[in-house]
């Protein structure tokens, strides 16, 4: 009787331990610091800007494209679709206040963005056709203590 008493309350912590495990995780599956808002803005004859930009939460930090070599952060991604009716001109760029962090504990820094980051690709159209420039974009964001898993946010933008 003495084996069950002990097994029971063992039973109970891990129970115990589980439900809290899972209340814990649809918590942070609930949380979403960073929200998305696409466009495109035309700029010049058949020249499109897109623009990808990222609201970000108090406390909260989003990831650059580049991070430092010591980064564990992971950095944002876009992944852009193939299109034939235009080219894309340069990279995408940044822009924002890209703060620099270091921690000197774990010996790490990343490149990181709060508040908001506005991605740029510019692009060109082959003719005057309407399209789409479509894709995703995965990214991490973390505060001071802990980081959430990577997301991926599909997007279609409009070129007019």
């Amino acid at each position: 009787m003495n084996f069950e008493l002990k097994s029971g309350t063992n039973m109970k912590k891990i129970w115990l331990l589980v439900t809290i495990s899972l209340i814990s995780l649809s918590g942070m599956a609930q949380l979403n610091p960073v929200t998305w808002s696409f466009s495109s803005k035309k700029t010049g004859d058949k020249m499109y800007e897109i623009h990808m930009t990222a609201t970000i939460q108090t406390g909260w930090h989003l990831y650059s494209q580049k991070q430092p070599n010591d980064a564990i952060a992971i950095p944002t991604t876009f992944t852009i679709n193939a299109n034939p009716l235009f080219n894309p001109e340069g990279k995408i760029k940044e822009v924002g206040k890209m703060e620099v962090m270091n921690d000197k504990e774990l010996g790490v820094s990343a490149n990181q963005y709060s508040i908001t980051v506005d991605f740029v690709q510019k692009v060109k159209l082959k003719s005057n056709a309407r399209t789409n420039f479509t894709g995703s974009v995965e990214y991490q964001t973390c505060d001071d203590k802990k980081c959430l898993p990577p997301k991926t946010v599909n997007f279609s933008i409009a070129i007019k």
